[in-house]
């Protein structure tokens, strides 16, 4: 078996309030093997984004056992989990959350630079994911310059800036045009194929999900191998 980047054991989250106990993940387990590209679909409401949330630290599991590396998440601390986000994890949101101050070339070399790298290597680092996605052209304009598609591209770039070992996107073309969520997603798996990076993405696109090698479906808080 490959090397896994992430090991997920018995996941149970529940939500609980005076009136009742809502079971969202019930027993979940799932093996993320080193650059392999996990999809995962289900239904509105069925616990996508709580799943990513619970793996990238967001939400704490109510039981079960996280490990992604050296990371036994679920024992972290709020200081320890920045540091497994910032150097363990790369995010992509539906929505791209680029600064509306700075540049494009800023916003992805900003991580770089708060983690300790050099203004001019976090520069360079940028660039080249910048051009990775197709965007060496446009370094120096603003989001609010930037195509819808552009800067979800821009957010592509930044999740891989810290070199992490596993990106997690969560519905990254879900705000755009059939065009540009064509063109973002086919970036998108080529740039992690060509850094040997994980992938778990979920996604209510069907298109994105026959491109993964694995497609899983979230079923009564489970995942089943589709």
């Amino acid at each position: 078996m490959s090397e896994s980047v992430l090991s997920l054991k018995n996941i149970r989250k529940d939500f609980i309030s005076s009136a009742e106990k809502l079971t969202i993940l019930n027993g979940l387990d799932l093996e993320v093997p080193k650059s392999s590209r996990i999809i995962i679909t289900g239904e509105s409401g069925s616990g996508k984004s709580t799943l990513l949330n619970i793996i990238g630290g967001l939400e704490n599991p109510t039981s079960g056992k996280i490990t992604a590396g050296t990371w036994q998440v679920e024992n972290l601390d709020e200081s320890s989990l920045t540091l497994f986000r910032r150097d363990y994890l790369g995010l992509v949101f539906q929505f791209h959350h680029l600064l509306k101050d700075f540049t494009a070339l800023e916003n992805v070399m900003l991580p770089a630079y708060m983690a300790g790298c050099s203004r001019r290597e976090a520069l360079d680092r940028a660039r080249s994911l910048l051009a990775d996605v197709h965007l060496e052209h446009r370094l120096h304009h603003f989001p609010s310059q930037l195509s819808g598609g552009e800067r979800q591209r821009a957010s592509v770039a930044r999740a891989l800036i810290n070199n992490p070992e596993l990106v997690l996107a969560d519905e990254p073309t879900g705000n755009l045009d059939p065009a540009n969520a064509a063109l973002v997603r086919d970036l998108l798996f080529s740039v992690v194929t060509r850094h040997g990076k994980a992938l778990v993405l979920v996604t209510h696109d069907h298109e994105l999900a026959a491109l993964g090698d694995s497609h899983y479906r979230l079923i009564g808080g489970t995942l089943e191998l589709q």
